[in-house]
């Protein structure tokens, strides 16, 4: 049997104890997308995207549903407490949504990526 060809996604794994919500943001040719919420067990792992990588930068906000707590950054993008697909990142609380502040990762032009979320304070694997 011969190997299948390498999988292209972006994917998340959860190496902590908890159960986590995820939102993502990132910028198409229509502009910027934020999209969420991606549920992850303890120590699992999802393909938020499939297919080759069509950016540079993605933006990730993920809340620790069992202990609270999150993991966020500077970058304001529009969410909301239920399912989400929000096209641009402008005026978010006028238009109805919620804001968060999302971390940025650098996949440095990769065309797969996975985002390991750890513990705040411990390494990853």
């Amino acid at each position: 049997m011969g190997a299948g060809p390498a999988r292209a996604d972006l994917r998340m794994c959860n190496m902590t104890g908890s159960r986590i919500g995820i939102a993502l943001g990132y910028r198409d040719s229509g502009g910027w997308v934020t999209e969420g919420w991606w549920n992850l067990s303890a120590k699992g792992c999802e393909t938020l995207l499939k297919g080759a990588l069509a950016a540079r930068y993605y933006y990730v906000f993920a809340v620790d549903y069992d202990r609270g707590g999150e993991w966020s950054g500077r970058s304001l993008m529009c969410t909301r407490d239920r399912e989400f697909t929000i096209r641009g990142v402008e005026d978010c609380l006028a238009r109805g949504y919620d804001r968060n502040g999302f971390f940025e990762v650098d996949t440095g032009e990769q065309k797969s990526w996975t985002i390991q979320l750890t513990d705040p304070g411990r390494a990853g694997p």
